[in-house]
């Protein structure tokens, strides 16, 4: 088992507290709906709903949370929140809307 947790591009992170969980649903929608909507159907950024982000690959997502975009204004967010954070985010982002 430890060979496949230590393979490159998989990551096993730890789920975030309930109390985090409910700390990232409020940056989610206000911090990061700031730019991408309240409702998160687009704005300064694009759509974070699941019909916009079903085509795009899972890891990208990761990436774009962690490391932002250059060129854009999708700032880096690895220094205020953890892998589990990012992972947990990614996996709300892609939940249908009515599970959110």
């Amino acid at each position: 088992m430890f060979a496949v947790l230590s393979l490159p591009g998989l990551s096993v992170a730890a789920t975030p507290s309930t109390e985090r969980q409910h700390e990232l649903r409020n940056l989610l929608y206000q911090d990061c709906g700031s730019c991408h909507g309240m409702h998160l159907t687009g704005g300064l950024g694009p759509a974070l709903t699941p019909g916009a982000l079903h085509d795009k690959p899972r890891e990208l997502l990761v990436t774009t949370v962690r490391d932002g975009r250059s060129g854009t204004p999708m700032p880096p967010w690895k220094q205020q929140l953890s892998d589990a954070d990012i992972e947990w985010l990614v996996n709300l982002l892609l939940k249908p809307e009515s599970q959110r």
